[in-house]
């Protein structure tokens, strides 16, 4: 069962709020602590609270506090885009969102509200924000001023754009259809969705349209005169009163609310008589403009009146009051209990609750986002921290990823180099590491030196090293830290930045060896595609290998894959699939895939397989269509090292894909290899899986 689910729109002003309470009142009766967040919203940091948020939390009386209920302020979110600063804001919802998980039974997550700056990027935003989260989605759309074949546009277009990129809808909710449209828009959303998502269709409701007398002062300002214990009344329309007497008393309606300017005394007196008599409609409040107030005699006459509805005095003309009070969208505020409990009741009203709560129990989220890798590789790596040597300490990538790996508290470091050196460069290029929270070791200075030099005569000398040559090996940075990690003095080592992969691999092939079981060091790329991780291997150790070892590669990638939560779905590569193709190469892709289903029958493979239709639905359907991998393969295996690097370069530069990687696999110990043109990302990230590596 998910443990979330996203309530998104397309347009402002659909009545999402109504979705949000009826949300929350149905799962407080099946979870016992239930949460609620927004990842974005309208209001700006330091001004007063979201209200939507505010009604949610006192109503239903929720265990959570108001900061952690959001991630950012739409003001926020708009600097950060400007700084192209993306990222972040997706890293952080996830961060904020995953604490709430751990702590809650059930979260409702509501998308952002398309209102005001940025709204272009509101729709990808929502998106990658649900998918991010693993949520299924609830859509809702407004038939608001629209006709029925508007409305069933709005529906189909939005429901396609979520599908299209691989959201599960679980239901479509066309809110604030005109009564007379209701049966129609019903009726033709079942005949076109129905038999892939739940349809809702809401009627329009003025009693939740309109908007409470409070709503209205606070928005147009002004003086209140008189009926502060009024000013709960809902203005369900308003008129100008600037008529004679007979022909305004012909316009009042039930709940109208008065716009008249001050010195209108007949006006004002009218409406207030209209209001007491039983011929005439309830007034729901009187705005009185131009500046004007009452004159004393009507203002006595008014204070001695038993029922005064609000009378409110405002400086702008009447033209311009009446346009700003008839743009006011009503919203359903903390203290409006009475709107609140008829949101709820619509909500029970028109929703099947027990269809709607089986899809939530049945959806199971599938994949996963490069942003939720990512922070599940954080929160995997905390867990169990551990103590990662970087051998090429005096690199300023590396002493960038380290004060990015100890300001997060991840692992513990050592960094091989001159400590002078290293703290120069450190000072030069302003970075923030204090030399206290990081071990620094000089290999020919360390008390530990002529302990590894002898070990590693001891381990080496039958393949003819003498001890002097182990002295000098001794000194490479690559084989002091590689020999920390054999002796238990590191957990794991990253080096590459500046060193060639057999440079940074040699001495753990010597000497850490291969898992029992393994006989082939293999490497695979983490691929962090825009919409999913998949697993390339093998990218960066074997030139050629053969069946038996392609097989071995491919078991030990789905066991990574498998290991960092990517459910493993082998695609073994060739230039054919299936049995379209012959040759040599193919031969061997078709020998490695029966080896593998051999060895590990519960593993999905398919081989051979052209990577069109390992990765492409469509394609993997025409091709192969009774397979369980084509077309959704996780774990993509390449028959050469030739065709794996180049494949992984032209991905990630086509696709901006970040590649993660390559991360060694076989060893008995996590040793793993940087590209020389490696970021500070790169880094951080590998050092990440590297700690993760060491937990087993």
């Amino acid at each position: 069962m998910t443990k979330s689910v996203f309530i998104a729109t397309t347009e402002p002003y659909s009545g999402k709020s109504i979705i949000a309470l009826g949300l929350v009142d149905m799962l407080l009766g099946k979870a016992r602590k239930v949460g609620y967040f927004k990842p974005v919203i309208n209001t700006s940091s330091g001004e007063k609270k979201d209200a939507h948020i505010e009604t949610i939390v006192s109503y239903f009386k929720l265990d959570i506090p108001y900061e952690e209920t959001y991630a950012y302020s739409r003001q926020e979110v708009m600097q950060l885009i400007d700084a192209g600063k993306q990222g972040e804001i997706f890293d952080t919802i996830i961060s904020k969102y995953k604490k709430l998980e751990e702590e809650y039974d059930f979260i409702i997550v509501e998308g952002s509200d398309f209102l005001g700056e940025g709204t272009a990027f509101e729709f990808d935003a929502n998106v990658s924000i649900a998918k991010n989260l693993g949520a299924p989605v609830i859509i809702v759309i407004s038939g608001e001023g629209k006709t029925t074949a508007q409305t069933i546009n709005s529906a189909l277009a939005a429901s396609r754009n979520f599908q299209v990129r691989d959201l599960q809808v679980l239901s479509l909710i066309a809110n604030k259809v005109r009564h007379d449209q209701v049966e129609d828009v019903r009726e033709l959303l079942e005949k076109q969705l129905s038999d892939r998502i739940n349809c809702v269709v809401i009627p329009s409701d003025p009693s939740l349209k309109s908007p409470t007398i409070k709503e209205i002062v606070d928005i147009i300002g002004g003086k209140l005169l008189f009926g502060e214990q009024h000013l709960s009344n809902q203005a369900d329309h308003f008129i100008m009163g600037a008529m004679q007497v007979p022909n305004f008393l012909n316009h009042i309606k039930d709940n109208v609310l008065i716009v008249t300017p001050g010195d209108r005394g007949d006006i004002i007196m009218s409406a207030l008589q209209a209001h007491i008599s039983a011929n005439y409609p309830k007034v729901a409040g009187i705005v009185l403009t131009g500046g004007f107030e009452p004159e004393e005699p009507i203002m006595r006459l008014i204070q001695g009146l038993e029922t005064v509805v609000p009378v409110i005095a405002v400086q702008s003309a009447s033209f311009l009051t009446a346009t700003r009070i008839g743009a006011i969208q009503s919203r359903i505020s903390p203290d409006n209990e009475k709107k609140i409990q008829l949101a709820i009741n619509t909500f029970k009203k028109y929703v099947d609750v027990q269809a709607l709560d089986e899809r939530l129990i049945t959806f199971k989220p599938e994949g996963m986002t490069p942003h939720m890798f990512q922070y599940q590789l954080v929160k995997w790596a905390r867990r169990k921290k551990k103590h990662i040597v970087l051998p090429e300490g005096n690199d300023e990538r590396i002493l960038r990823a380290t004060a990015r790996l100890i300001a997060q508290d991840i692992v513990d470091i050592t960094l091989l180099g001159d400590a002078n050196e290293i703290a120069g460069i450190i000072r030069r290029l302003g970075i923030k590491l204090e030399l206290e929270q990081i071990n620094i070791i000089q290999p020919t200075a360390s008390e530990k030196y002529e302990d590894y030099v002898e070990t590693l005569y001891e381990l080496r000398k039958e393949k003819n090293v003498q001890l002097e040559m182990a002295r000098d090996l001794m000194t490479d940075v690559s084989y002091f830290g590689t020999m920390m990690v054999y002796k238990g003095h590191a957990d794991g080592m990253v080096s590459g930045a500046v060193h060639t992969t057999m440079h940074t691999i040699r001495p753990a092939l010597q000497f850490v060896k291969t898992k029992p079981g393994v006989s082939v060091v293999s490497s695979v790329f983490f691929m962090c595609l825009p919409d999913r991780v998949s697993v390339f291997g093998d990218c960066a150790v074997n030139p050629n290998p053969t069946a038996d070892e392609l097989a071995e590669i491919a078991i030990s990638s789905a066991e990574s894959s498998q290991r960092f939560g990517i459910e493993p779905r082998v695609a073994m590569l060739s230039y054919s699939s299936g049995t379209s193709g012959a040759g040599a190469d193919v031969e061997k892709v078709r020998m490695a895939t029966e080896i593998v289903r051999k060895e590990r029958p519960e593993l999905k493979v398919e081989g051979p397989i052209q990577y069109d239709a390992a990765v492409d639905p469509s394609v993997g359907r025409q091709k192969m269509p009774n397979s369980e991998v084509a077309g959704q393969a996780s774990v993509l295996i390449f028959p050469d090292l030739n065709t794996g690097n180049n494949t992984y370069k032209a991905v990630q530069r086509e696709t901006g894909a970040l590649a993660i990687g390559p991360m060694l696999q076989g060893l008995n110990k996590p040793v793993n290899d940087l590209s020389r043109g490696c970021t500070v990302d790169d880094i951080f990230n590998t050092v990440v899986i590297t700690a993760i590596q060491a937990q087993e």
